[in-house]
């Protein structure tokens, strides 16, 4: 990577020993369009996180700065960049600083004038908020197609793409009110967490309903809400005993971003002479063969071509992304993060990202999308991992992909051919001894990336019953889509992403249907609804589920038996994925089921006992808790 001179201008006021004069504000003019933007807007005192602004201003290079109005709080270094619109200043915020409004206040040889930045007091127990674990239940959804809880704002004057709710692929006019008003839904229906896709201004011409092209860090998109909404919406979602895990992406940026007109540094995204996509060879990070050439376009090659590569290599950007997280979760109280396309990251700064995170809130978990079906390549990426190399990426949590296509592979089938069938996943989670830290997996069937689960078990309700069950019980952090809970399916196989993100009905006016409603479901959707609740409210309480043991079962009939256990209980789960009935073989699992006696059904809530004489429909999920 290039490197760059930094030119470093150490502030005046840092050597000046001699006590100052009080700051007089009104004899200073307010900035009249020479400041732009000041990133991070605001701050807070007790951070662990070094704070440094990027100020975005007409030749601002050519300034001096100094901060005034409080106690405490002080320009430690200038930085100019290779854009003389840019300034970067090292800000320091004493112990004892005074939380307040302060300016910045900027001279050259002709003018003085002065900027407002806001230092809040530090919320209490902030550093040690809690965060999303094996007890809990994500539920992820797409605000533009979850609820239009404000009509009025689906289209506005200051963003390009106007919504066109007959369009797969444009905005349908979902919003953060949307989600504030269906918070009782999720809670009801036994998540404990919701992963919204990207809410920050996403200002492409087109597809900007999905919010991966951010064209403003510090913004939430004026079609969604407001930042004041947006914190709104996590203090209701709190109300409700639900945590809030923001989508972030820091491997790319949209084509509309502000900065892209005029970059702060040439090296700041990464440039070639003509479009380069990346590779997606993930393997070049860990492959002992691979060539530099190969992990350079993997690294800086484009994502697509509306999605510019940022340069974590440089300095600059990557503090930029470390502040940016930091001040998104102290500003909304977030609990925990989900990073996108983790593994298109340069991986050595996003170790140095995650690691800053976790240094300002030590419990945050945070939860890297990395898309492998290789176990020991996904295994790489999660902090602590032993790797041969040395290499440590400090993410608590990854997706299991392996086991997503697993049981989408699995479960679709009637097929008793050798390695198929429910063996999948037999053979899937016997390579869990590869992964450092089962309890920080993310298991899942599908998400807004992948086919709709509902589409790859062919609408079958009773398929559709297995896949909740094994999500609802194997190890790992559970997620699910938003509408898998009854079934969703694509609106057109054929448009890909378009199709599968479907609108949540009820969520619009004049909906035919609302299946928020629990009077208005009937049929499947019901029927699947009410499975799910019943699955996730009981798991709500079960510890064993949460932090158990595995024990599993080897049968070539397409069925699968497991255990989730501990020193005082035990879940038996038998799932008959065969046309025909099956007994299930009691005695075969002994060294675990001797001792077990009466328990209970968790679907029908009645007593049961198990042995050899048992049977299981077809198709058909059994669940049982005992006392050991």
């Amino acid at each position: 990577m290039k490197r760059f001179l930094m030119t470093l201008l150490t502030a005046g006021a840092a050597a000046c020993t001699a006590p100052q004069p009080a700051f007089d504000a009104d004899a200073v003019a307010d900035a009249a369009g020479e400041v732009a933007h000041v990133e991070p807007p605001s701050w807070w005192t007790g951070m662990r996180t070094p704070l440094q602004l990027m100020i975005h201003g007409e030749r601002i290079a050519d300034c001096s700065l100094r901060i005034e109005g409080g106690r405490g709080v002080r320009v430690a270094a200038l930085h100019k960049a290779d854009s003389p619109d840019y300034l970067f200043a090292d800000v320091s915020i004493d112990a004892d600083a005074a939380p307040g409004d302060y300016w910045l206040v900027f001279s050259d040889s002709t003018r003085t004038f002065k900027h407002p930045y806001r230092i809040d007091a530090r919320r209490e127990g902030s550093r040690e908020r809690q965060s999303f674990t094996t007890a809990d239940v994500v539920y992820l959804l797409m605000p533009d197609r979850f609820a239009d809880g404000d009509p009025s704002i689906d289209s506005t004057d200051s963003t390009r793409e106007k919504a066109d709710r007959k369009a797969l692929f444009g905005r349908h006019g979902g919003d953060i009110q949307g989600m504030i008003d269906h918070l009782d839904y999720i809670a009801d229906l036994g998540a404990t967490a919701v992963w919204p896709t990207p809410l920050l201004l996403d200002d492409q011409p087109e597809g900007s309903y999905h919010g991966y092209a951010c064209a403003d860090y510090y913004r939430i998109d004026p079609r969604f809400g407001t930042n004041e909404l947006y914190r709104t919406f996590v203090d209701e979602a709190h109300g409700r005993g639900l945590k809030v895990i923001m989508d972030v992406v820091t491997n790319h940026c949209g084509t509309a971003h502000w900065w892209m007109e005029n970059p702060p540094f040439e090296d700041w995204i990464h440039r070639f002479p003509e479009y380069t996509g990346t590779n997606v060879c993930f393997s070049t990070n860990m492959d002992p063969n691979a060539s530099q050439y190969d992990l350079d376009l993997q690294e800086s090659g484009w994502f697509v071509p509306e999605m510019p590569d940022m340069n974590l290599d440089n300095p600059y950007v990557l503090q930029y992304f470390k502040q940016w997280a930091v001040w998104w979760i102290e500003y909304a109280g977030l609990d925990g993060l989900r990073v996108d396309t983790y593994p298109y990251n340069e991986k050595l700064p996003m170790s140095a990202w995650c690691a800053a995170v976790r240094e300002e809130y030590p419990r945050l978990n945070i939860v890297g999308e990395c898309w492998t079906s290789s176990v020991p390549q996904l295994a790489y990426w999660q902090g602590g991992n032993p790797n041969r190399d040395g290499f440590d990426s400090h993410l608590p949590a990854i997706m299991d992909f392996p086991l997503q296509e697993a049981i989408c592979r699995a479960v679709p089938t009637d097929s008793l051919r050798w390695g198929e069938g429910m063996t999948r996943i037999y053979d899937c989670l016997s390579h869990d001894f590869v992964y450092h830290d089962l309890s920080n997996m993310l298991i899942f069937a599908g998400n807004h990336d992948t086919e709709r689960i509902g589409d790859v078990v062919r609408k079958n309700p009773d398929r559709m019953k297995i896949v909740m069950a094994m999500i609802a019980t194997l190890r790992g952090i559970p997620q699910l889509f938003a509408g898998d809970e009854m079934m969703f399916t694509s609106a057109d196989l054929s448009q890909g992403h378009g199709g599968l993100r479907v609108d949540f009905p009820g969520g619009w006016a004049g909906d035919a249907v609302d299946l928020f409603d629990a009077a208005q479901r009937t049929g499947t959707a019901r029927e699947l609804h009410d499975y799910t609740q019943r699955l996730l409210q009981w798991r709500k309480t079960k510890p064993v589920i949460h932090n158990g043991r595995t024990m599993h079962f080897l049968s070539r009939d397409n069925t699968y038996a497991y255990f989730r256990y501990d020193d005082t209980d035990a879940v038996f789960v038998f799932i008959n994925n065969s046309r025909g009935r099956r007994q299930v073989p009691w005695s075969h699992y002994a060294e675990i089921a001797s001792t077990l006696r009466e328990g209970r059904d968790v679907v029908t809530g009645e007593a049961a006992t198990i042995d050899d004489g048992t049977v299981v429909g077809p198709r058909q999920a059994l669940i049982v808790e005992f006392k050991r």
